[in-house]
Parts: structure tokens; C-alpha cells; sequence
């Protein structure tokens, strides 16, 4: 199979320019290269700068309804192509079918957000705030945006951006990871096809230079990154130096509580799908499960019969899978890293996925299902973001102390409790330190109309991605005051008082 050499898209069209360096793009069920990926330079992103820059002001003054129209054409557009994007995400990423259907419907869900735009828009207004003087809140758009996307959804956290900064009147600039870049440029055609004006939305390939040149570029106006904690924190505070407005969202550590009164068999398959769905590649993935009281043994005998059971292999053939490859060598290496540090620290491997050998003797990057027990709060696999299908079972003696240890992550995206006594609930809920909470809910990552509320290590911001706070972040307030002298004097004789 021929490798595709990519090119950037900006101005509503690819451009080919010279790079001296380029990041490979594999297929990870077969560990084959289908594409390479080039690193844009200063020169290259500032042209695509201009660009946005220069679509910027008659971008700006469409009307938001006209705007609003093209997120409804973008959507129509995204349900006709829905088949072919989950395969290009399945074929550059690994996910199983199912997965990348879930990755393009809920990123349509943004698109669907986006639509709402002239509703989602509106200001405030009040007459006579003073003698004589109307004020009102309007909503601007604050400029050139820029995002900057991890690998593990190539089409739905790029979607978590764009729409609502285009709908808000911004011009934007993609820059996808280089592991995935292929269903981002797709995403770019069909916008175009939506028609969208030329430069309104550009996507820049590239690595760490491409992201320091878009960081400081002067006439970047607003940044929004999702990806590690290491690089969240470099993306805030470089962003922000540099004057620039920044949602960075990191990575996590979540916790899943089972209490001994939970329903033991609902319980295992939300945590089987939270520990192992998209192959652990996910900040919301459930990677610790706290056993309570009672509840270890029952739980860990079900959650080692599902991994088991579960089936491992190339997600790009006809043949079901459970779960698919993880993106390359180099996170299947680092994984397994972790699981070898795992038995060194003491924690007993209940469930090992090294060595996994898919039935087609497929040649990808696959790490199989993996279990630990008895891991203690002080072991590296229980602090650190492994990023694969690897869980971490606690054993804890109350509820007050599983919530006590969740509180000690540096991290902050999402727990989790499964109970039926609703008492347990409200407790967990009220005092887990983190900003999404899922009550018999294996992954409480929100729909597109609320916002995706990262605490702590997990984020570096004020507004979030997604909801209203999406809208609030891609836009300025400005407040009108207007005085308009009447020609007669007004009052009671014009009132009837």
C-alpha cells in the first residue's frame, strides 16, 4: 500500500510547501505507514495566520443566522459521510467501528450546539438604567482561535472546538495531532462543501514547533488545547504570556467506587467499557476501581471473567472485536512499561495483557486487557496517567476513606460511584474532588450541552469546553450605554401620570 504524503489546508484548499521534518501515521491494526505527516514551520503557520486573519472581518459581520446555516449544512453533510469518517478514524486511529461511530455522533452533537448559536448569542438589555441612558451586553468574537488536538479522538475533540468558535464569528486554526491527521482534513473538505468562506477554517500540520509558533504569533487571539497535564500546563502558561485567552484540558486519574451494595454484574460492565473502551486512550477512562467494604472479592472474580473473555485484535476487517490496537509502538512500549513497573511495585497482576496475539496474526500495536489488585496508593501505576487498558483495583474500608484517597489524585476529571443507597450517592457526589461526577454511570463525560468541567491538574483555565461556556469562552462581552435626548419633554405629560 503507496504512503500519502498530506499537505496542509488553508484558504479552503491543500497547499503543498517543503518540510524538513515529518511524524509517520500508521495503521495500528497492522503497524503499517499510510501516511506521512509534515511539520509546519513559523513561516507556514504564520501564512496560514494571515489567512484567518484576513477572513476575519467579513466572517465577523455575517449575520449569525447566516452563520448558524452553514453549521446545519456542516451537519447534514457530517450524517451523509457519517460510514466513511468512522472508517477513517478506525483506520488511522484503532478504534473498533462501534468507537468511531461514537466519536463522530458525538462530535455532531457540538456541531448541533452550534447551530443554536443565534439563541446562544443573545445579550442583555435594560432600558433607563439611568436617567436617560440604555445599556445592553453584546457578544463579539474575539478573533483568530487556534486548537490543538490529541490523537485519541480525531474527529469529535476537534468538533468539541471549531463549530461553536466559527458559529461565534472567529476564524479558526486546526492543529490535529500528527498521529491522526486524516479525518481532520476530511473535516475541513466537508466544511468548505458546507460553504463556508475561504480561510474561515484552516488545519496546520505539525509537532512541538508548529505549536510554539501558533503559542506566540501575535495575531492569535484565543487558544484551546486537550491533551496531557505535562503540555496543558505549557500550553497555559505560554498561551497566556503571550496575551492570548487559553482552555488547556489535561489528563486524569478516575476513580470508580463500588460499594458492597451495588448491582456487582452492572457495575463490571460499566467499568469493563470505562478500564477498556477506545483502549484505555481516554482522560475520561475509569483506570482505578475502589472496592468497599465487602465488595472486592465479588467484583474482582467478574471483572477477570469479562477481561478474559474479552477478544483483542485489528479493528479495520470484518472480524468483532472487542477492543482494538493502542495508536503506535511507542505507546504499546510505554504501557507495557508500566505493567512490568506495576509487578516490580507489589500489586498482583490479576489479569495480564502482555504478549497479546490476535487470532489473524495481525502485526499491530495491541496491549490485551490488564488487571491489577492490592494496589496501593503509593505505587507509581496508581498516581501516574497510563493511557491504556490498564486498571487498578483499591480495596478500601468505608466510603469515607475510598472518597479521602480519590481526593489525594492531583487530578480532576471524573469519578464515580456505583450504590443503591442514594445517601452514599449524595455524599460521593457533594465531595469527590472533581468536576464530573457519574452516579451508576461508568464515564460521566457530558453531552455537548453541558461543559466539560476538568478540576485541579486536569485543567488550566476559567471557561471550559463545551455548553455555554464554550460560547462565553470564543466570544468578548461588550456593554453599550446610549443616551438619546427626546425631542419633547418626557415624563408624566407623555405617560398619562
Amino acid at each position: 500500500m503507496s504512503t500519502i504524503s498530506l499537505n496542509n489546508y488553508v484558504g479552503g484548499e491543500l497547499t503543498m510547501f517543503s518540510a524538513s521534518q515529518f511524524t509517520p501515521v500508521y495503521n495500528p491494526s497492522r503497524g503499517e505507514l499510510i501516511a506521512q505527516a509534515p511539520d509546519s514551520d513559523a513561516h507556514e503557520v504564520d501564512r496560514a495566520v494571515q489567512v484567518a486573519k484576513k477572513a476575519l472581518p467579513d466572517w465577523a459581520d455575517t449575520p449569525v443566522v447566516e452563520r448558524a446555516r452553514v453549521m446545519f449544512r456542516f451537519a447534514h453533510l457530517l450524517e451523509e459521510n457519517f460510514e466513511e469518517l468512522a472508517r477513517l478514524v478506525t483506520r488511522e486511529h484503532g478504534k473498533t467501528h462501534e468507537e468511531a461511530k461514537g466519536d463522530i455522533r458525538r462530535g455532531i452533537e457540538m456541531v448541533e450546539l452550534a447551530c443554536h448559536a443565534p439563541t446562544l448569542l443573545m445579550g442583555q438589555a435594560l432600558d433607563q438604567v439611568a436617567r436617560g441612558i440604555d445599556g445592553r451586553v453584546e457578544r463579539h468574537p474575539v478573533g483568530v482561535c487556534v486548537g490543538i488536538t490529541p490523537f485519541n479522538f480525531p474527529a469529535m475533540v476537534p468538533l468539541w472546538m471549531f463549530p461553536v468558535a466559527i458559529a461565534c464569528g472567529n476564524t479558526f486554526i486546526l492543529k490535529p495531532s500528527p498521529k491522526v491527521p486524516l479525518t481532520p482534513l476530511r473535516l475541513a473538505e466537508l466544511l468548505t462543501e458546507a460553504g463556508l468562506p475561504k480561510g474561515v477554517f484552516n488545519v496546520v500540520l505539525g509537532g512541538n514547533q508548529t505549536v510554539d509558533a501558533l503559542l506566540t504569533h501575535p495575531d492569535v487571539a484565543a487558544i484551546s488545547f486537550v491533551g496531557s497535564t505535562t503540555v496543558a500546563k505549557y500550553i497555559y502558561e505560554t498561551g497566556t504570556a503571550h496575551g492570548k485567552r487559553v482552555q488547556a484540558a489535561g489528563g486524569a486519574k478516575n476513580y470508580m467506587l463500588v460499594m458492597p451494595d451495588a448491582d456487582f454484574d452492572a457495575a463490571t460492565n460499566q467499568i469493563m467499557g470505562a478500564a477498556f473502551g477506545c483502549s484505555g486512550q481516554r482522560c475520561m477512562a475509569g483506570s482505578i476501581a475502589v472496592a468497599v467494604g465487602k465488595a472486592g472479592d465479588p467484583l474482582l472474580e467478574r471483572l477477570h471473567d469479562s477481561a478474559t473473555k474479552m477478544k483483542v485484535g485489528p479493528t479495520d476487517g470484518n472480524s468483532a472485536v472487542d477492543m482494538g490496537p493502542v495508536i503506535d509502538a511507542a505507546a504499546r512500549d510505554r504501557i507495557l512499561s508500566y505493567i512490568d513497573l506495576g509487578v516490580k511495585e507489589g500489586a498482583k497482576l490479576n489479569t495480564d495483557g502482555r504478549g497479546i496475539q490476535p487470532t489473524d496474526g495481525a502485526e499491530g500495536f495491541f496491549v490485551g486487557p490488564t488487571i491489577f489488585d492490592q494496589v496501593a496508593p503509593q505505587m507509581q501505576i496508581a498516581r501516574d496517567e497510563i493511557f491504556g487498558p490498564v486498571l487498578s483495583v483499591m480495596r478500601m474500608e468505608d466510603l469515607s476513606e475510598a472518597i479521602a484517597q480519590a481526593n489525594q489524585s492531583q487530578y480532576g476529571n471524573g469519578a464515580v460511584i456505583f450504590t443503591r443507597d442514594g445517601g452514599a450517592a449524595r455524599t460521593f457526589a457533594r465531595y469527590a474532588n472533581c468536576g464530573m461526577i457519574g452516579v451508576n454511570v461508568g464515564v460521566p463525560a457530558p453531552m455537548a450541552i453541558f461543559p466539560f468541567t476538568g478540576w485541579n491538574q486536569s485543567f488550566f483555565g476559567d471557561l471550559h469546553i463545551q455548553g455555554t461556556e464554550g460560547f462565553h469562552f470564543y466570544t468578548h462581552n461588550k456593554v453599550v450605554l446610549s443616551r438619546w435626548p427626546s425631542p419633547e419633554d418626557p415624563g408624566k405629560r407623555v405617560l398619562g401620570w
